[in-house]
C-alpha cells in the first residue's frame, strides 16, 4: 500500500568491514611491539657485549673526564689502541684497580715535553685542544723517552696533577705500559652526557687514528627500539576505536528508506 515504508541495510556495509579493519589495525599493532622489543633488547645486549661501563675517581683526565664521571669503553685488543686513545688498562705496578689515561706514544716512538709548550712526539709537536686551559694545568715536563715494542706512553690530561708514566719513568720499564694491559677504550662520558669523546686530530699527522666503536648504532637501536613499543601499543587501540566509529558511521548512512507499495 501506498504510504507504507520499509528499512533496509545496504550489503556489505557495517559490521564485516569494521571487523576486518580492527583486525588488521591489531595486527599492525603486534607487528610494531614485536619489532620494537627485538630492537630494544637487542640494542642493550649488543651494548653490553661491547661496552662496559667505568666510574673514573679522579680529576687527573679533566675537562675532558671529570672525577665521578661515567665513562663507556669498548672492549678492544692492545693491539688495536692508536695515538691519542683514551684506555682503560690495568698494571699491577701502578695501581690494583683500572686505571684511564691517554695513549701519547706507542712503541718504537721517542716522546718528551715541552716544546713551545707542547708534546712532543717523533720531532713533531702536537696539537692538543683537549688539554685544560690553565698553562699550569698542561705542564708535565719530562726528557725524551723511547717507547719500546710492544708498550704505551700514558699521560694524564691534567698533567700537573696525573700520576701516569712521567711518575713511573725510573721503573724498570721507563713508565711504559704492556699494550695487552689495555682492557678497553672509551668512547664516551654518558653520565653527566656530556656525549662522544672529541677526535684526537693532533696525532694525524704521525698515523692513522682509532675508529669510534658503534656506540651510535646501540643508541639508535634502543631509542627506536623503545619508540617502536611505544607507538605498536598505542596504535592498536587507537585503531579498534577508529574502525568502530567507521562501523558506526556506515551503519547509520546504510539505513534508509524505500517506497512502499
Amino acid at each position: 500500500m501506498s504510504g507504507q515504508s520499509t528499512t533496509r541495510t545496504v550489503p556489505g556495509s557495517g559490521g564485516s568491514g569494521t571487523a576486518r579493519s580492527g583486525r588488521t589495525g591489531q595486527v599492525l599493532s603486534n607487528v610494531a611491539v614485536a619489532l620494537g622489543l627485538v630492537l630494544f633488547l637487542g640494542g642493550f645486549a649488543w651494548g653490553a657485549v661491547v661496552y662496559r661501563p667505568y666510574t673514573v675517581p679522579t680529576t687527573s683526565m679533566a675537562p675532558t673526564i671529570d672525577a665521578g664521571e661515567r665513562v663507556l669503553a669498548e672492549r678492544i685488543d692492545g693491539g688495536d689502541v692508536r695515538r691519542g686513545d683514551v684506555v682503560v688498562f690495568r698494571d699491577d705496578t701502578w695501581s690494583n684497580a683500572p686505571i684511564v689515561k691517554r695513549v701519547v706514544a706507542v712503541g718504537g716512538d721517542t716522546v718528551s715535553c715541552c716544546k713551545d709548550g707542547k708534546l712532543t712526539v717523533n720531532g713533531k709537536t702536537i696539537d692538543e685542544p683537549y688539554l685544560p686551559d690553565d698553562p699550569m694545568a698542561r705542564s708535565s715536563t719530562f726528557p725524551e723517552v723511547t717507547v719500546p715494542e710492544g708498550r704505551l706512553f700514558l699521560l694524564g690530561d691534567e698533567r700537573s696533577g696525573s700520576v701516569d708514566s712521567t711518575a713511573h719513568l725510573t721503573d724498570a720499564a721507563g713508565g711504559t705500559v704492556a699494550r695487552d694491559a689495555v682492557q678497553a677504550r672509551v668512547d664516551a662520558v654518558v653520565w653527566p652526557m656530556d656525549g662522544m669523546l672529541a677526535k684526537p686530530t693532533g696525532f694525524q699527522t704521525l698515523g692513522p687514528l682509532s675508529t669510534p666503536g658503534p656506540l651510535a648504532s646501540v643508541l639508535a637501536a634502543v631509542v627506536g627500539g623503545a619508540v617502536m613499543v611505544l607507538a605498536g601499543a598505542a596504535y592498536g587501540p587507537l585503531a579498534k576505536r577508529a574502525a568502530a566509529s567507521r562501523g558506526r558511521s556506515a551503519g547509520g548512512s546504510g539505513a534508509g528508506s524505500s517506497g512502499g507499495r
